[in-house]
C-alpha cells in the first residue's frame, strides 16, 4: 500500500465482523450473512482505491459532516489507527459491509487513497 494519511490498522477489529454480519443479515439470510463473513474472516488484507470502492459499490462519499465520518476524522486527529473495512465483491455487485464511513473518509481527503480491505 501506498504511504496513506490515515493511519491503518494491521488487521480488521474483531467487533468489525460482528457489525458486518449484522448488516448482510438485512440483507441475505443468517446463513448466507454468516458465509460471507467467514470468507472476510480468510481472504487476505488487500487494498483498494476509496473512489475505487465507492464505484464498485455504487454509494456515493458520505460528507465529513456524517457524524460517523466526523467521528473517524477525530479519532485520526487524536492519532488513533482505523480499521480496515469489510467489503462484500458477491456479483452483481460490491458492497460495504462495514467501514463505509472509513471509506468516505478517505475518499473525502483523497480519492485516490489505498483503503486496506478484506473481500468476502
Amino acid at each position: 500500500m501506498s504511504k496513506s494519511p490515515i493511519a491503518w490498522l494491521e488487521d480488521v477489529v474483531e467487533h468489525d465482523y460482528d457489525a458486518a454480519y449484522n448488516y448482510l443479515s438485512l440483507k441475505f439470510d443468517e446463513k448466507h450473512a454468516s458465509e460471507v463473513v467467514d470468507r472476510m474472516k480468510k481472504g487476505k488484507l488487500t487494498s483498494r482505491r476509496a473512489n475505487d470502492i465507492l464505484r464498485a459499490t455504487g454509494l456515493p462519499a458520505l460528507p465529513l459532516t456524517d457524524p460517523g465520518v466526523k467521528r473517524d476524522l477525530l479519532k485520526l486527529l487524536t492519532g488513533d489507527k482505523l480499521s480496515p473495512v469489510l467489503v462484500n465483491d458477491q456479483k452483481p455487485g460490491a458492497d460495504i459491509a462495514d467501514g463505509y464511513h472509513r471509506v468516505s473518509l478517505a475518499y473525502n481527503i483523497d480519492p485516490f487513497m489505498d483503503v486496506p480491505l478484506r473481500l468476502g
